[in-house]
């Protein structure tokens, strides 16, 4: 397979599960998410969107680079841990926007966190590159997590 495709592919699957979680989110942050309580140091709304873009395409571009040294030793593992922290972050969508349930938000979250810093070992063992560009999604998530966390207690 050619490397662009895969370079394509690589960044279309995260990137389209973020857009299916959007649908979720879509359809409580105008409504519900606007009349809860949140901390003080809740970011604009608009600043969601760019982040989580930019951070798919890392998300992205390190299964790619993974993928084009045959994901290492553990292929399996690997594939299963980065398909795992995949549907957990879709699932935080559905259960936070979707379900409105902060609760079942984090502890989604908290299993999500998990899986990233799996991921992050797993990748970083194949490329230290790959790894390296799961770090401001592991921080986006710990400071999302905390956010989850304080919108819980206020609500």
């Amino acid at each position: 397979m050619p490397k662009i495709i895969k370079l394509i592919i690589s960044i279309m699957i995260p990137l389209t599960s973020g857009f299916l979680g959007s649908i979720f989110t879509g359809m409580s942050v105008k409504t519900w998410y606007l009349n809860i309580n949140k901390p003080l140091f809740n970011p604009p709304g608009w600043i969601f969107a760019p982040v989580w873009t930019v951070l798919f395409i890392f998300i992205g571009i390190s299964f790619y680079i993974c993928w084009n040294n045959d994901f290492g030793t553990n292929k399996k593992i690997c594939l299963t841990v980065y398909f795992l922290q995949i549907l957990f972050n879709f699932l935080w969508s559905l259960f936070f926007f979707g379900m409105r349930n902060p609760l079942f938000g984090l502890i989604d979250i908290l299993i999500l966190w998990l899986f990233i810093i799996a991921n992050m070992i797993l990748f970083y063992n194949v490329s230290k590159i790959a790894g390296y560009l799961l770090i401001p999604y592991f921080l986006w998530v710990s400071f999302a997590t905390i956010l989850n966390f304080s919108i819980l207690l206020l609500n």
